[in-house]
């Protein structure tokens, strides 16, 4: 490669750095009002060991008292002749926190549900509109990514939106089909694919703008999965995330705000 190239490739990859160093600049400010309002999303029953049990991520909206998770996330049926409920779990000035919750809305068709906490309440994010989301664009994503093993410390992943495609891919063999996958082709909805990876625990994460902190979806893996993946005997490490305007439909049927 001649010397001229070779200050032309040098100046190109300083400036690819510069400009990626000024995308993330904001993102520090911008996770440490995020990270308050993340939660990881449970139950507690006083009578078991352990008491408390991970099962996603969630985050606070409107009030602060409503916490926004997946609807597969609080699927468990309680045991109630036992006292186990909902609860969210957090850590705010070195210290843990357990709030009790109550599951007050689902959407399965977006496998949304909403949470009231039962005294108390956390600064609420700002959700924005997923409508003006393009391919290509950079958002974080935070949450709890293998529940209780990391204990209570939310991390932080950065992703691009791969690509905009519905929830759900028509097949080639009629065999592939099953009740879920019909249903789900019959009212097909946009999703966000992510290049990030997400785990299990990562469920109900904020997926939210680095510059602002609106939240402009929801990290949901195993749900859009099944779906986009049902062909595959091995389903991909692609993540997906709910756009965010599903969890303003939600709220504006409770006649939250």
């Amino acid at each position: 490669m001649k010397p001229r190239s070779l200050l032309f490739l040098g100046i190109f990859l300083l400036a690819g750095n510069g400009w990626a160093r000024s995308i993330d600049a904001g993102l520090p400010d911008v996770l440490a009002r995020v990270k308050p309002s993340v939660v990881a999303v449970g139950t507690f029953m006083p009578t078991r060991n352990p008491r408390a049990v991970f099962l996603g991520t969630g985050f606070a909206v409107a009030d602060g008292r409503r916490v926004i998770t997946n609807a597969h996330v609080t699927s468990k049926d309680l045991d109630v002749a036992h006292l186990e409920r909902f609860a969210v779990f957090y850590r705010q000035d070195s210290q843990e926190h357990m709030q009790l919750a109550e599951l007050t809305a689902t959407d399965e068709e977006h496998d949304l549900s909403m949470l009231n906490l039962a005294d108390g309440r956390l600064p609420a994010l700002e959700i924005g509109d997923s409508g003006r989301v393009r391919e290509g664009e950079l958002y974080a994503f935070t949450g709890y990514p293998i529940g209780m093993v990391l204990g209570l410390y939310p991390v932080t992943h950065r992703s691009i939106i791969s690509a905009i495609s519905p929830n759900a891919i028509p097949v080639i063999a009629t065999r592939q089909l099953n009740v879920k996958m019909l249903k789900k082709l019959e009212t097909p909805y946009d999703v966000f694919q992510l290049d990030a990876t997400a785990y299990p625990g990562n469920s109900g994460s904020p997926l939210y703008d680095i510059e602002t902190g609106k939240v402009m979806g929801i990290i949901n893996k195993v749900f859009v999965q099944g779906s986009k993946e049902n062909a595959l005997t091995n389903p991909s490490g692609i993540s997906y995330a709910i756009p965010s305007e599903h969890i303003t439909r939600l709220l504006a049927q409770k006649g939250i705000k």
